[in-house]
């Protein structure tokens, strides 16, 4: 009979509110930079995010949302630089520290590592964004309390296919049953699911509350604090009101009964 052996969080969205005044702004930033009048607002962004990957959202963008542009002879080179320079925009806006973890993240991963429960990051963004969010949130050497971290193109397909969680798994020589996962987007419930991984918890933000969660465990707005209690839209809502190590191995415990 498996038990929980470790927590896998995606990062944008779930770990803290990055899209919107983060990437999306850092975007803007790289256009600008490059001499371009692209401007991606709040509402087109919401829509790019529906594709996974920044070089990928870029892509799509030109695809569908500026077919005009007239495309340079090496297109994979400018979008490889544009996504250079948006990630160096990126980090210049994380160090500011202005984007905290969301609620419930850092009490969660204090737990589990007294618990000495392994930690582990499953994501599609680069690996200098994950470092950048994690250095300008948590304590120095919080990189350190990530047994494996999955990230950018360390695997072929990106989410929504299960690659990513695949190679976290095999990375950390853990069955599916053993691990939670935690995700705030359809794509990413859907490459979890995909890779075996029946228990997943969403916290659900702005860009993602109206998507299909339907193979996810349970549906919150936050993993929740003490004095500030989850909203649960789906699933089996906290008894304490907030998401710690009693419920998920409970929710670990239900599941595979």
């Amino acid at each position: 009979m498996a038990e929980l052996r470790a927590l896998v969080f995606d990062v944008d969205g779930t770990l803290a509110d990055t899209e919107r005044d983060g990437h999306r702004v850092a975007f803007n930033r790289a256009f600008e930079v490059a001499g371009l009048d692209w401007h991606w607002s709040v509402a087109r962004y919401g829509e790019l995010l529906t594709v996974t990957g920044g070089k990928e959202r870029i892509r799509y963008y030109l695809d569908c949302f500026n077919v005009d542009f007239e495309r340079p002879a090496d297109l994979d080179g400018f979008i490889a630089g544009l996504h250079r320079e948006k990630t160096a925009q990126y980090m210049t806006l994380m160090a500011k520290g202005e984007i905290p973890l969301r609620p419930g993240v850092a009490r969660l991963l204090d737990e589990a590592r007294c618990a000495d429960l392994r930690l582990a990051i499953a994501t599609t963004t680069t690996p200098e964004n994950v470092s950048a969010l994690i250095e300008s949130t948590l304590p120095r050497g919080a990189m350190d309390w990530f047994d494996v971290i999955g990230a950018g193109d360390i695997v072929p397909a990106k989410k929504p296919a299960p690659d990513i969680y695949q190679w976290v798994l095999r990375e950390l020589g853990l069955a599916a049953a053993q691990v939670v996962a935690f995700e705030d987007s359809a794509h990413g419930v859907t490459s979890a699911h995909s890779a075996g991984i029946e228990h997943i918890v969403v916290t659900t933000n702005d860009y993602t509350e109206s998507q299909d969660f339907s193979s996810a465990s349970v549906v919150l707005d936050t993993l929740g604090e003490p004095q500030s209690p989850v909203n649960c839209k789906n699933g089996v809502a906290p008894v304490s009101g907030f998401v710690d190590l009693v419920y998920l191995r409970n929710l670990v415990d239900a599941e595979r009964h």
